[in-house]
């Protein structure tokens, strides 16, 4: 046989001995089992624990959401089903409401079977909901398109609590046609009972036209009411479902407590008007109570200070104390010697809006105004203003350490004010929340971080 050359002969071994070849195989081995370990251990990314399940299939895997524990893929499961039943039923009252105007308000108007006042009186603002629903339907609607299109299949970037808030402005709406209902509803049985011709047009109506599906014109005039009573519950399936650390957890709350709170309101206004009807289907408590006081001052303070509603961001309130000292009066004696007197305060800040027709972006935009408005306790049934809303964009906020337990706030050229809260804690962040926006304002808000200076000429400013 003929012998052959060594470099004829094919390695198989790839130029690798055999010693080598083991040990890096070992190697390997033991990297890919402490990656199995790893995968088998890795945080959940909503909840961070480690109880994941571990997949062989990966297809299977993918189903699940493998990066989620058990908890947290059926937690995402429940917020997208709550988030699409409150796109989807806000789109079902829509249809109810368009039946109301097509079905009924139009043609009773096209065949003159009432005057316009009539209409009016059993209709209420119904065009103004309308108006109202289509734009907060449009926006839920480009939310939930654009979350499946970026693939985000869980819904998880849909902020249904910001959305909410953005047009918190329908709730009033929802005011005037809940306390218009028991006289639209008497207006509309005495009618009946006097025009025959009404009478013929909703019982045809009822039975003929199947869009109605057998329902008249009453039951359709109830869907805003049960629109507006079913928000809280909506809400709270999706507060439910969302984890703390969702961007949109505290935006839910909010919404949830101002809508609570309108419907508190509502309630009150029902009552104080004489009326037998209210809104049976939601609780009352204390809490909601103050709410209706805090609604009443914000209307106050809208009114007082001019602001549209979707440009007011209310960032503090509630109750304070004040007092006016003589001049040099805290510097030489401290707060204890000031006569104290309890005031409602709330701070109005005026913020830009980056467009009319979209929504705000997450950023806040910029600060055009804020205003500290003093209102008196309650007397009479009424709130008063103390005086003029203060502009922060005239004022100066500062603390002295002799006198931790306050804040002073001078108005350029005017006034001086002592605040303090029962809580000190809350009445350091009253200061903090003050100052911030006092300083962002003014011609003068970038001497010396806005504190008091010898070129600010005021009788009251201390030393």
């Amino acid at each position: 046989a003929t012998r052959t050359k060594s470099a004829d002969v094919e390695r198989a071994d790839s130029g690798i001995g055999q010693m080598p070849a083991r040990k890096w195989r070992s190697r390997a081995s033991e990297m890919l089992s402490s990656l199995q370990a790893w995968e088998a251990h890795r945080p959940c990314t909503d909840c961070g624990e480690r109880d994941l399940p571990v997949e062989t299939d990966v297809q299977n895997c993918n189903q699940r959401r493998a990066d989620l524990c058990e908890k947290c893929h059926k937690r995402r499961t429940e917020r997208k089903e709550s988030v699409l039943e409150f796109v989807n039923t806000e789109a079902s009252y829509g249809e109810d409401l368009r039946i109301i105007k097509e079905e009924f308000y139009l043609p009773m108007q096209a065949a003159g079977l009432l005057s316009q006042e009539q209409l009016q009186g059993i209709f209420s603002n119904i065009q103004e909901l309308i108006d109202l629903n289509e734009s907060f339907l449009e926006i839920l609607q480009e939310e939930i398109d654009q979350a499946f299109d970026q693939g985000d299949d869980d819904l998880m970037t849909v902020c249904i609590g910001e959305i909410f808030l953005e047009f918190v402005n329908m709730l009033p709406a929802f005011q005037t046609y809940c306390l218009q209902q028991s006289s639209s509803v008497n207006m509309l049985n005495a009618l009946e009972k006097e025009k025959e011709l009404l009478r013929i047009f909703l019982n045809v109506s009822q039975n003929d036209n199947t869009a109605l599906r057998r329902m008249n014109l009453r039951s359709f005039l109830m869907a805003p009411l049960q629109r507006v009573t079913k928000y809280p519950l909506l809400l709270s399936r999706i507060i439910k479902a969302t984890t703390e650390y969702h961007p949109d957890h505290g935006s839910l709350r909010e919404a949830k407590s101002r809508i609570e709170s309108h419907l508190e309101h509502i309630n009150m206004k029902t009552k104080q008007e004489g009326n037998t009807w209210t809104l049976r289907s939601f609780r009352q408590d204390s809490k909601k109570k103050r709410e209706v006081i805090n609604i009443e001052m914000r209307e106050t303070a809208l009114k007082t200070v001019g602001w549209l509603r979707e440009e007011t961001r209310f960032v503090m309130e509630g109750s304070l104390q004040l007092a006016q000292p003589p001049d040099g009066q805290w510097v030489k004696k401290g707060s204890k010697t000031l006569k104290f007197q309890n005031m409602q305060v709330l701070l109005l800040v005026n913020m830009k809006r980056v467009s009319e027709s979209s929504l705000e972006s997450a950023e806040p935009g910029p600060v055009k105004d804020a205003v500290l408005v003093l209102i008196r306790d309650k007397n009479n049934g009424k709130f008063h203003l103390l005086r003029e809303p203060l502009r922060l964009s005239n004022c100066i906020v500062s603390t002295d350490p002799d006198c931790d337990d306050t804040f002073e706030l001078i108005e350029i050229r005017r006034e001086a004010f002592v605040f303090r809260d029962s809580d000190r804690a809350r009445t350091h962040h009253w200061f903090r929340q003050i100052r911030r926006y006092s300083r962002e304002l003014g011609s003068w808000k970038k001497r010396r971080n806005a504190l008091p200076n010898i070129m600010i000429s005021t009788p009251h400013t201390r030393p």
